[in-house]
């Protein structure tokens, strides 16, 4: 792998990490101000996991694309459809 590639997969592999674990901080705070628990939870749960697994990459230094592209991809569904499952897991669970 080229120098420059290792260092944009290293760069974005970080920004996705703390992408994550920014998120589950901010459902956490959404819930303490009065949000719905279960659905927040819930949406955060995959969130948490990729943070996990990314602090666990980051600690190691054993960056990978995979990581990235799952990243990317989670990151992309879960907010384009954030807004109908809140809703929907709320009416589900409520």
């Amino acid at each position: 792998m080229s120098k420059a590639s290792q260092r944009y997969l290293v760069l974005i592999s970080k920004i996705i990490f703390f992408y994550s674990v920014f998120y589950v901080i901010m459902k956490i705070l959404a819930i303490l101000q009065g949000s719905w628990l279960v659905p927040n939870l819930i949406l955060s749960l995959p969130y948490l996991v990729l943070g996990i697994v990314g602090g666990i990459i980051v600690k190691k230094n054993t960056y990978n694309w995979l990581y990235v592209i799952a990243g990317a991809l989670l990151i992309s569904v879960v907010r384009y459809y954030e807004q109908e499952w809140v809703v929907a897991l709320h009416n589900y669970f409520g």
